[in-house]
């Protein structure tokens, strides 16, 4: 790529750019769901990481997660990588991977040697890049319910 990936904590400035970046991913832009998201990283940081890549003074993917330490029956504390996203310019560059070296020394200092995560089956870049990271198949089956509103059940 040739310019340094900067990897540094995500800010209340960043906002913006969050939004920008993961309408690429996602399709569209969800600042209601970012602005909440952000405010608990940034006030919440024992337990939560926000991470930003940058790349010549322009930040390019973000990376936000969470840490757990005995939550849903499980006895040892673990992580959750809760959104991973990059510019499509930038995708294959290094920086997606860049953001996980950052997050994993960060919870290795913890002690935290477990990171789950959800990616929708059809997600074959993402699902590609999480099995490059070293990403498996957990032993768990993640469960839901579609609620009908028309009924009491």
């Amino acid at each position: 790529m040739g310019s340094e990936i900067i990897v540094r904590v995500l800010e209340p400035r960043d906002f913006a750019e969050l939004v920008r970046i993961d309408a690429h991913s996602f399709g569209r832009p969800r600042p209601e769901y970012f602005k909440l998201k952000l405010k608990n990283t940034l006030e919440d940081t024992s337990v939560r990481v926000g991470l930003a890549a940058e790349v010549d003074g322009t930040m390019v993917g973000f990376l936000m997660g969470s840490m757990y330490f005995g939550d849903y029956g499980q006895a040892e504390p673990v992580a959750t990588l809760e959104s991973i996203s990059v510019l499509p310019d930038f995708a294959r560059k290094g920086v997606g991977s860049a953001l996980w070296r950052q997050f994993t020394m960060n919870l290795k200092a913890l002690r935290i040697d477990k990171v789950q995560t959800l990616v929708d089956w059809s997600s074959f870049d993402l699902l590609a890049f999480m099995r490059h990271l070293g990403f498996r198949p957990a032993p768990r089956l993640c469960l839901e319910q579609q609620l009908n509103f028309e009924t009491d059940d």
